[in-house]
């Protein structure tokens, strides 16, 4: 199974941590099969929200691997492997494809801050040509806030130009809609999704393509009703409610630092305390801030 167009609701998947903080392989593939069983159309492993670049290559490859070998089909994962050394990005996605996995999610080189568009587009030509496959599918990563390097329009349109059919959508995590609409209306058949949980439903109505988002690690079965039945009106009362209960569920774990937020959610929900443990410089939430954001 391989996408051409990445649509649907992925979700951003958190990854657990052991007791020496290195990444816990079963409970991520147990989560991400609840996820999928929830209602996912994939699951956007290795993302901002994933902790990717607290990691290794090698420890990336592993999760990558466990995911595969544990029975997630490889055309439903949709690992992050945009680093800031072409070698490593070319490495990472190399070792995807190798694994069946075609599409991956590739934030721009993000050391060196506001290079020019030109390098940024010389920066993703050079790591195509170097993988040289055309079964690559790219998505690209546009979170100027972390990243502080955006994919702008005319990123987007020299790389569309230069390699149709590889670069077939864009995580717009920037939060800013008009920005979305934009690009839904200038790049036709090119995959928007959504950064953000509540912005799903008015880009489905914009025409955009789906979600990547860190709240659905806690309310999968609502994005997906949500996308599902966005443009249908005797559907419109039960998408306003699911879009209630997801905004309400980010506006929790955003009180605190969202991803030891969400994680202190999801130990609650699946009752695996482990879940709480984030590698530094990221920490968990104390005990009173945990007490309080449970009691919200």
């Amino acid at each position: 199974m391989s996408m051409l167009h990445p649509t649907g609701v992925f979700s951003a998947a958190l990854t657990p941590l052991d007791n020496a903080l290195n990444p816990d392989l079963p409970v991520f593939v147990d989560h991400a099969k609840r996820l999928i069983a929830q209602g996912c159309d994939g699951i956007a492993l290795l993302g901002t929200t994933g902790e990717a670049n607290s990691f290794s290559a090698d420890e990336r490859k592993a999760i990558l691997e466990a995911s595969v070998q544990g029975g997630i089909e490889p055309g439903r994962l949709l690992p992050g492997t945009g680093v800031v050394a072409i070698p490593e990005t070319v490495a990472l996605t190399k070792h995807a494809l190798s694994l069946g996995v075609n599409t991956v999610v590739m934030l721009p080189p993000f050391y060196y801050k506001a290079p020019s568009e030109a390098g940024v587009i010389a920066a993703y030509s050079e790591i195509v040509e170097r993988i040289g496959s055309s079964d690559l599918r790219v998505v690209l990563y546009h979170i100027p806030q972390m990243s502080a390097v955006p994919v702008t329009a005319n990123i987007i349109e020299a790389l569309l130009k230069r390699y149709p059919g590889t670069f077939t959508g864009i995580k717009d995590s920037a939060g800013d809609f008009a920005n979305m609409e934009m690009l839904v209306k200038a790049f036709p058949g090119f995959a928007v999704l959504a950064g953000a949980d509540p912005l799903l439903l008015p880009l489905m109505r914009a025409g955009g393509a789906g979600c990547i988002t860190a709240t659905s690690n806690l309310v999968a079965a609502d994005l997906a009703f949500i996308y599902r039945n966005a443009k249908d009106p005797s559907k419109a009362a039960e998408v306003d409610a699911a879009q209630a209960r997801v905004v309400a569920k980010r506006n929790q774990a955003s009180k605190f630092a969202q991803m030891a937020s969400l994680k202190v959610l999801l130990a609650k929900e699946t009752g695996h305390q482990g879940w709480t443990r984030l590698r530094p410089p990221l920490v968990p939430l104390n005990a009173k801030e945990s007490a309080q954001l449970l009691a919200a």
